[in-house]
């Protein structure tokens, strides 16, 4: 898996930009807009961290000027029925640090500013980024209604006895499906879940 180039910059689009190696072999690379404004001349000396995808019908490199924000795409990819396109439409309109903002601060609409995220998805992709986001975004003391709900309803199936792993998946699967659930319909809802998988 290519992780990591440098070269000099050949070319670039709308929405990608061609390195050329010392050994004279040029990769085309997709990445955020953001990166692809401060490229520099042509013909000047740059590198890039890399995330390669491989799919049945081709090899897709993108990339991006550090660790972090390659692992955030990453992240953003592991997120079921988000694709590479989608992942690199956020980060186009977001940083990293962004991210961990609206993540702590309950801002679940901020991510449907992103062209092709609805309301729905983009309420899932919150839960799954608050969760996967948790260990680099602190104690965060959610304040909104989502987090509100999300936090008292694991709490109340903790309680009764289900470890908070699988509370927690059960309430955020739920909450993708229907954000004006109140706790006793959250509970409810993410009970009938558990219980269908047992």
């Amino acid at each position: 898996m290519i992780a990591y180039l440098e070269g000099r910059l050949l070319d670039t689009s709308e929405n990608s930009l061609v390195i050329v190696t010392e050994g004279g072999v040029g990769y085309e690379l997709y990445a955020p807009v953001p990166l692809l404004s401060r490229l520099p001349a042509r013909g000047e000396h740059l590198n890039m961290h890399v995330q390669t995808i491989v799919r049945e019908d081709a090899i897709e490199l993108y990339g991006f000027e550090d660790r972090e924000s390659r692992k955030l795409f990453a992240l953003l990819i592991s997120i079921s029925k988000l694709g590479p396109k989608t992942g690199l439409a956020i980060l186009s309109m977001f940083s990293p640090d962004d991210l961990r903002r609206i993540v702590a601060d309950e801002d679940v609409t901020a991510l449907t500013r992103v062209p092709g995220i609805g309301k729905k998805t983009g309420q899932h992709i919150f839960l799954e980024l608050k969760y996967k986001l948790k260990d680099t975004v602190g104690d965060l003391h959610p304040t909104g209604p989502v987090g509100s709900v999300l936090r008292d309803a694991v709490a109340g199936l903790v309680n009764l006895g289900y470890s908070e792993e699988e509370a927690r998946s059960a309430v955020e699967e739920s909450l993708a499906e229907d954000d004006e659930l109140d706790v006793a319909e959250a509970l409810r809802a993410a009970l009938k879940r558990l219980a269908a998988k047992r």
